[in-house]
């Protein structure tokens, strides 16, 4: 009897910065089981340059049918325009796979849409470790959740919250906290910026008992994050170190190597980790 090979999950990239044209580019050299159907971006004209310059022969489409070509869709467009990818996808109970967490935040009937269609959101760990761990400690007893966050000042240039608090960020000579408080108010303030801390609420004891600080910090060259997570079976301290990504100083070069292992996750035979 012959064995019938399944056909390539069809993904689609929603937004061409610093993170979606890596992932459509490496989707575009070739990824097993997985194939680049579409992409999106606001110059359509640009994206499409771009691809072709890349060898990518996938359609540049409007963000509201990349839902009609692909099984999956991955969110790295701005926040601005989430419910755009978000809504037509998982009512089409497609998987979305977002990068702004944050913005799911603030659209989060859409988990409601993902059950009754069948859809599922996939969120990445990005540019944070251990989400694993902190989900298999929140199936007891978590007691607390802290989380530290450094970034070169660079890092956190046009954040709401500076904006809102007049918290000027040039020539900073020393290390400044910037905010503390707690990781939805963080997630609101720093959308561009903090999509690990909404993510880390998710992944233990929710946004508003997770606790946050975050650090305009000249000394370092790397957005570094440190987490305590103190729970009734395990005590465990996080800490990372993150290259920030060449073309966008806000996030790093780990995310797109995230969201690629998320999408190897979704057709692999193997897999390992929660």
């Amino acid at each position: 009897m012959t064995r019938t090979e399944p056909p390539a999950l069809r993904v689609a990239v929603a937004g061409l910065g610093a993170v979606g044209f890596e992932v459509a580019k490496r989707l575009a050299r070739g990824l097993d089981d997985l194939s680049l159907a579409a992409v999106s971006a606001r110059d359509r004209p640009a994206a499409e340059a771009r691809m072709a310059a890349v060898g990518a022969g996938a359609p540049v489409l409007p963000l509201e049918a990349l839902a009609e070509v692909a099984d999956v869709i991955v969110e790295c467009a701005p926040a601005a325009v989430f419910a755009l990818v978000a809504e037509p996808a998982l009512r089409a109970g497609r998987v979305l796979v977002p990068i702004s967490v944050a913005a799911l935040m603030e659209h989060l009937y859409l988990v409601d849409v993902a059950k009754a269609s069948g859809g599922r959101i996939l969120v990445p760990s990005g540019a944070l470790l251990g989400l694993d761990a902190v989900r298999a400690a929140a199936e007891g007893e978590i007691h607390s959740v802290r989380m530290v966050t450094r970034k070169p000042p660079a890092g956190l240039l046009g954040a709401p919250y500076l904006e809102a608090h007049g918290i000027d960020l040039d020539n900073l000579s020393e290390p400044l906290r910037v905010f503390s408080g707690t990781a939805r108010e963080g997630a609101a303030g720093f959308p561009a910026n903090l999509n690990v801390a909404a993510a880390l609420g998710l992944a233990g004891v929710g946004l508003d008992r997770t606790e946050l600080e975050i650090w305009a910090d000249p000394g370092v060259s790397r957005n570094c994050h440190r987490i305590v997570v103190e729970a009734d079976s395990a005590r465990f301290t996080l800490e990372i170190e993150n290259i920030p990504s060449e073309a966008n100083p806000r996030t790093g070069r780990l995310v797109a190597n995230s969201v690629v292992a998320t999408l190897r996750r979704l057709v692999a035979p193997l897999i390992v980790g929660t």
